[in-house]
């Protein structure tokens, strides 16, 4: 496993992060326990999860089924670099959701509590909040980080101009800031080089590309599909069916390569400006061995503009749509 920094912190992260959405509701605690111990055999110590993940009836399993597995001890929690989120409503009653500074106090609480830790390593504002002035914002999480509860500070679905927004406040207050920003971002989802991307490189911030193979639909789907081991429906299909010239031009040039789609995928994300770490979601330690030889994987430039050619990117704007 290849390491970096985070950013512009000194935190060094594996320059793949485990993703825990399912944990819970599509994965059984036994079977996450078994994904995160391999995940740590294989060097992956960035890991990543939300207050809310759990499933609509039970918001805060996956953060619990996180905690039992730091409580099982063996310095599972000390090798880990612990990512989770605020701003979900938790339930329905005011206060119990978004960035005030009495729901950041209650949330990081109840998340420390799901997570059997007393500190989380980058706490993340999980989406902008509009009605939440950012002195509130940071005025709550500086309380956090001087009583020892959180380290860093990160944001995810953000706005290039929301980053600069959020930078510039916790300048005037000589607060640290963001350090990162979770977004979507895949070879067929390229928005935020218009404007995330060129902020985050300016301000800091690493970026986390959340679907990074885009449901699966940079992993080989036409392939799977053609071997009867894969069937897609509603969005999914239809996504597929409006782009197949394209996903199939992609996986042949992955066969030409000699790799698999989804090593193709994740290695191009690896090469992009201000990427860390993608988030990954292995449900198989064959998904997991394959993630990592991402890591290993070199791109050449005549695969990128190839890459390019098949999955058209964005100039940083204005370039992109103006002289």
């Amino acid at each position: 496993m290849e390491f970096t920094h985070l950013g512009r912190t000194g935190l060094t992260v594996s320059r793949l992060c485990l993703g825990t959405m399912n944990f819970g509701p599509q994965t059984t605690e036994p079977d996450s326990h078994a994904i995160m111990d391999s995940a740590h055999d294989v060097g992956i110590n960035f890991f990543d999860t939300a207050n809310g993940y759990g499933g609509p009836d039970h918001k805060g399993r996956t953060e619990e089924i996180v905690g039992s597995w730091f409580a099982s001890g063996g310095g599972r929690r000390e090798r880990t670099v612990l990512a989770t989120k605020v701003y979900g409503d938790m339930d329905p009653w005011p206060n119990n959701g978004k960035l005030s500074a009495l729901n950041i106090r209650r949330a990081l609480d109840a998340s420390l509590k799901r997570l059997q830790t007393d500190y989380i390593d980058l706490y993340q504002f999980h989406h902008v909040d509009r009605a939440t002035p950012w002195d509130e914002i940071w005025q709550a999480i500086d309380v956090a980080v001087a009583q020892g509860k959180i380290l860093y500070a990160g944001s995810s679905n953000f706005a290039g101009w929301h980053i600069a927004q959020a930078q510039e406040a916790a300048a005037r207050r000589h607060s640290f800031g963001l350090v990162s920003e979770q977004s979507l971002y895949n070879l067929m989802a390229r928005t935020i080089e218009l404007e995330v991307i060129p902020a985050a490189e300016h301000y800091g911030l690493g970026i986390i590309p959340w679907s990074p193979l885009h449901g699966g639909l940079l992993g080989g789907v036409i392939r799977k599909q053609n071997e009867g081991v894969r069937r897609l429906e509603g969005r999914s299909a239809q996504t597929l069916a409006d782009h197949r010239d394209q996903v199939q031009a992609y996986e042949d040039l992955a066969a030409d390569l000699g790799t698999e789609p989804a090593e193709l995928g994740l290695a191009w994300l690896l090469s992009r400006p201000a990427v860390t770490a993608p988030i990954i979601g292995p449900r198989t330690a064959d998904q997991l061995d394959g993630a990592v030889r991402a890591v290993e994987l070199t791109v050449d430039q005549a695969t990128l503009d190839k890459l390019d050619e098949i999955f058209p990117g964005h100039k940083t704007a204005p370039e992109d749509y103006a002289w």
